[in-house]
């Protein structure tokens, strides 16, 4: 986007032309063809991207979409504003009064801190982004102060808090590898040696994080969003899975987790969400329900006794049925199951194409679970509770 473009849409003519394109007719060559009347090509194509990513922002964003501006590649980036909510409160406990956001992108986390009562500040190097930013707090009505610059050489002593989450993409596109970081992964580790929290990916290797620095996974609504790195006094435990649903937040440490053996498959099973499994804290699940797990490898939980938990789904464990693929076919065909939803843990299955090669047909609707127990192929038939 570019940037002259962006801060003409600031201005009042920029706005009307904003709010007519907010109304346009969705096809771009029709809309494109009214708004023309009201401003350059230029000008309208930024006006008409900036409504495409409204709409798209708001299931991160929710109805703050609406009056937010976007990149594409910021909105891609932002964090989702539940779970960047909940890292402002953790800093509101924590009694932080100051911030900053080293490599701040279009505002998502700034905009969350400022909520929470907490002064702002955020810098980045993309002058666009900053101007984003700069936009998305006055439109929100919320102080801080935004500004370009090197998050690498910006003095942050002063903060209480500094907080960043580096752009985790190479030349090829999205990368995994801490070496394709910016800032660089030594800039994080530089930062951890002070109160500090810095964004990563849910993949991020637990070898990797530095010893009195707690790593919290963090899923919202099923999906894990995030991991993100806590450290100074802001850590209060090794390893956290958090989970944000309808019913609000839970959160799990290594101090929830006893351990818990292996045992034969009882009357229930249990998945458990994301953040869990990523945290490592899969026998923590099993002892909050009373059970233990089908398979060392594997993170499945069971149990006798029904429990609801924030930490894993419910299944009623029907029966057994067999692991062969002909066989399989021929017990569902005799149970009427037509809609088969298939799950699977620790075995080489794809649920589509195996669902295709079953060519199920009957009126009924089942859950089968595929995976290990003590190391041997199983399926069980399970229905959600």
């Amino acid at each position: 986007m570019d940037l002259d473009a962006f801060e003409w849409l600031l201005t009042e003519p920029g706005q009307r032309l904003l709010e007519s394109a907010t109304a346009a007719p969705e096809d771009p060559l029709r809309a494109s063809a009214v708004l023309r009347k009201q401003g350059s090509a230029e000008h309208v194509a930024a006006a008409l991207t900036q409504v495409d990513l409204r709409r798209r922002a708001t299931e991160k964003f929710g109805p703050s979409a609406a009056r937010m501006y976007f990149t594409p590649d910021g909105l891609e980036q932002a964090t989702r504003l539940t779970v960047a909510r909940h890292r402002a409160a953790r800093l509101v406990a924590a009694e932080v009064g100051t911030a900053i956001d080293l490599g701040c992108g279009i505002g998502g986390d700034l905009i969350a801190t400022a909520e929470a009562g907490i002064t702002v500040a955020g810098v980045d190097l993309d002058p666009v982004r900053v101007a984003v930013a700069r936009a998305n707090l006055a439109a929100l009505g919320l102080p801080g102060a935004v500004a370009v610059s090197d998050a690498t050489t910006v003095d942050h002593s002063g903060f209480d808090v500094a907080f960043a989450d580096p752009a985790r993409r190479s030349a090829r596109g999205r990368s995994f590898s801490v070496d394709d970081w910016t800032p660089p992964w030594p800039f994080v580790l530089g930062l951890l040696e002070r109160n500090a929290c810095v964004k990563v990916a849910p993949g991020i290797p637990h070898e990797l994080i530095p010893e009195g620095v707690e790593a919290e996974w963090v899923s919202d609504h099923g999906e894990v969003k995030e991991a993100a790195l806590w450290s100074g006094g802001l850590a209060s435990a090794a390893r956290r899975a958090t989970v944000i649903g309808e019913g609000g937040l839970a959160t799990l440490t290594e101090e929830d987790d006893p351990g818990a053996a292996v045992r034969e498959v009882g009357e229930f099973l249990y998945e458990p969400d994301g953040a869990v499994i990523r945290a490592g804290l899969v026998t923590a699940v099993a002892e909050g329900v009373g059970g233990g797990l089908v398979d060392e490898h594997i993170a499945y939980v069971t149990g006798d006794a029904a429990f609801r938990t924030p930490f894993a789904r419910g299944y009623r464990v029907r029966e057994e049925l067999p692991y062969r693929e002909k066989q399989l076919r021929g017990a569902l065909r005799e149970r009427g199951i037509g809609r088969l939803t298939i799950k699977k843990r620790g075995v080489a299955v794809v649920p589509d194409e195996l669902r295709k090669r079953l060519a199920l047909s009957g009126d009924a609707e089942g859950t089968i679970v595929l995976t290990r127990v003590a190391g041997q192929g199983v399926c069980l038939l399970v229905e959600p509770f």
